[in-house]
């Protein structure tokens, strides 16, 4: 099977998933998922649409905020890829703002093609050392 890529400006629903993590509120932006959609960025390994919203809240709660820059947005149907930047700007002002990566990969539902199924992602380095 040949899969052929389009060029697009990101989706709404994207743009939505993006601005409720910048914004720290992790609401309805998630609905973009299936209730039993799984999440793998790096290490981790998150099932089900409240685990994706509930870990991804936990995280930031660590100690900083994030700023997301789409770079580019590539569709193939089933098949969603999202490169960019994030802005991950530390609480603790002492601490330098960092500017990973990122490539995230969103597979979508077999049986509602607007919702995502799987979402496989990377972000950083952070730091080298």
């Amino acid at each position: 099977m040949q899969v052929v890529f389009t060029k697009k400006e990101p989706p709404q629903w994207l743009l939505d998933m993006w601005r409720e993590i910048d914004n720290k509120t992790f609401g309805p932006g998630f609905d973009c998922f299936t209730e039993d959609a799984v999440c793998n960025l790096g290490v981790a390994d998150w099932k089900g649409r409240e685990a994706i919203r509930g870990n991804l809240k936990a995280f930031i709660d660590t100690g900083f905020t994030a700023l997301h820059h789409i770079t580019e947005y590539w569709d193939a149907g089933s098949l969603k890829v999202f490169r960019g930047v994030v802005d991950m700007t530390p609480d603790d002002p002492s601490m330098k703002t960092v500017h990973p990566t990122m490539t995230h990969f969103f597979y979508m539902d077999e049986r509602n093609d607007t919702k995502v199924r799987h979402w496989v992602g990377a972000v950083g380095p952070v730091a080298f050392g």
